[in-house]
This record gives C-alpha cells, structure tokens and sequence, in this order.
C-alpha cells in the first residue's frame, strides 16, 4: 500500500482547506495563509511539492453537473472480454460524457464488468452517447441503469 509524505501538519492543514470550496477570488489562499501565519506563496509552494510528490493527484474545479444542464444520467454496464478490458475501458474513458469508468470484479450469473456513468442533458443525447460507445468499441452487451434520483453525492474528504 502506498502512503504518501504529509511534512507536517501545515501541509495537512492545507490538504484539508483545498478539498473543499475554495474562493472564487483572485487571491484564493491569502485567508489560508494569514490563518497559518505563513505566506501565500509558501502555501503555493507547499501544493505544488505535493503535487510533485504524488501526495496531491491534481487540483481543480469540480463541475456540479445537475448545475450545468445534465440532468439525465445513467450507469451503464458493459460485458466486455477480458482480454480486452484495458483497451475497451480506455476508449469508454476518453469521452467527453463519462465520469467514470471503472473495471470490476462480478458475479458470473450478472456478467458486466466495465462501469461508466454517463451525463447528458437530453434522453436522447444519452441515447446517442451510448450508441457511440458502442460503435466506437464494438460492445453490443450492454445495460442502462438510469438515475432516478440522487440521493447522496459528496467530494470525498481524506484528512
């Protein structure tokens, strides 16, 4: 299991303030700093380390895409060779309307192993979507679990 470095607790401190809201302003860390009697550029520095050090993936702003106009979503299930998982999984990643994609273990009798969650402003344009997935990958097998309603969705905290 990989453990990544947290310096010290300046650096969890600030782990925990990006993970949520940051200002939309044009000096987005300065109450972060004054709060931790350091300087802007230190937290910038700081971020930056980690993010060079694999502690920080990346940093960026999350779109809330019932805000946005897609309000149809669904999970589909794909039943994809083994052998071609990698290849069929990374083609379903690059477009534009999925999530996610995972790759998963299941049971032999439900047979679906690759994941996506699709967003998509009309039912149409979901329907058009999946037909493109499944043309560009050649996966006819599929199954379209629609999302009736969100019941929880939160951004994952870590510290």
């Amino acid at each position: 299991m990989n453990y990544y470095n947290i310096s010290d607790n300046i650096d969890s401190v600030i782990i925990n303030m990006i993970q949520g809201d940051i200002p939309l302003e044009s000096r987005p860390f300065k109450n972060l700093a004054d709060s931790l009697q350091i300087t802007e550029q230190e937290v910038i520095d700081r971020i930056k380390k980690m993010q060079h050090e694999g502690t920080i993936r990346r940093f960026g702003a999350v779109l809330r895409h019932q805000k946005a106009g897609f309000n149809v979503n669904a999970m589909v299930v794909w039943n994809v060779e083994e052998s071609k998982t990698d290849e069929v999984g990374n083609n379903m990643a690059k477009f534009k309307h999925v999530s996610h994609c995972y790759l998963r273990d299941v049971e032999k009798d439900f047979g679906y192993n690759i994941f996506t969650m699709i967003h998509a402003k009309t039912e149409s344009e979901l329907d058009k979507i999946i037909k493109d997935i499944s043309k560009v990958t050649g996966i006819v097998d599929f199954k379209i679990i629609r999302s009736l309603k969100e019941l929880k969705k939160v951004s994952m905290t870590y510290i």
